[in-house]
């Protein structure tokens, strides 16, 4: 299974620098995944329906990734075929006053999927060991002084290590996907969005800025990934220098991991199917 080939272990130092961006699972090429990606997309559909008509779970995916590695086209690709109906979808920006006003989980808790529903979030709560830790926002954030003191990136790591438990054990399923691109193929992207004018829109000089903190990142990325990978919230580090692997990757994951929820369409009671057989009667008749 390739969720048990690029799951991230639990506690485990990581060095992403000695991980894969390229590996492609001895797949081959686009052609060779393009079919299995079509089968996933109808599958996830099939499940979504049992998930929303059931209404007991909820499905939280979320996406976490250098610029430039693909969170946006992979959403757009693998969750072509969901119902919209049960389908959120949050992007998180830079904090508001009001939400710099709030502990860190106050904007999360509340684009968090209801029962029933997939939620996709584009970036997440994990920003606040990352860019926060690597920029030092910390000291923009209004908490008292005692509450800065020590390591305060550990205390982060158990509180969302007790926030994704609590999300769990209240119905909600959690995935977490890193799409692992190398600073080679970044350098690639930015430049085709420079070259290319339908795509100049995407980049900003401040992705540079970012990209001379390359090394920051893939540490932070490693110590959280490493600290949170739990078996009820499991990272999956995705070769993401494939595009077309990526997305395969991570359609297939998905679609396992909502395999082995216990979800079905509801049972009918025989007083229901008994009003069903007599409304189907009534349309059947001349009215």
């Amino acid at each position: 299974m390739i969720s048990e080939k690029l799951i991230a272990n639990s506690g485990k130092k990581l060095d992403l620098s000695k991980v894969s961006t390229s590996d492609t699972l001895n797949f081959k090429s686009k052609s060779e995944t393009s079919s299995l990606l079509k089968k996933n997309i109808k599958k996830m559909f099939d499940l979504q329906g049992k998930l929303y008509a059931q209404n007991e779970y909820s499905v939280l995916i979320v996406f976490q990734a250098m610029d430039a590695a693909g969170k946006d086209s992979t959403i757009k690709h693998v969750m072509s075929g969901l119902n919209p109906q049960g389908t959120q979808v949050h992007s998180f920006k830079q904090p508001s006053a009001e939400e710099l006003d709030h502990d860190y989980l106050w904007r999360i808790n509340k684009a968090l999927p209801e029962r029933g529903r997939i939620g996709i979030f584009n970036r997440s709560y994990y920003e606040e060991v990352l860019v926060v830790r690597v920029h030092n926002l910390i000291k923009t954030q209004h908490l008292p002084k005692e509450m800065k003191k020590g390591d305060i990136w550990k205390k982060r790591f158990r509180q969302i290590q007790d926030f994704e438990k609590y999300l769990y054990e209240n119905g909600t399923m959690i995935l977490k996907f890193f799409l692992h691109v190398s600073k080679e193929e970044q350098k690639k992207r930015f430049l085709d969005r420079i070259n290319d004018k339908s795509k100049n829109w995407k980049f900003s000089s401040s992705d540079l800025a970012e990209r001379k903190l390359w090394n920051e990142y893939q540490k932070c990325y490693g110590e959280a990934i490493s600290a949170t990978s739990k078996k009820h919230a499991p990272w999956f580090i995705i070769p993401a220098d494939h595009k077309w692997f990526m997305r395969f990757a991570v359609s297939q994951i998905i679609t396992e991991y909502l395999e082995k929820l216990d979800i079905d369409y509801p049972e009918l009671s025989g007083e229901q199917i008994k009003k069903l057989n007599e409304s189907r009667k009534i349309l059947m008749g001349n009215d």
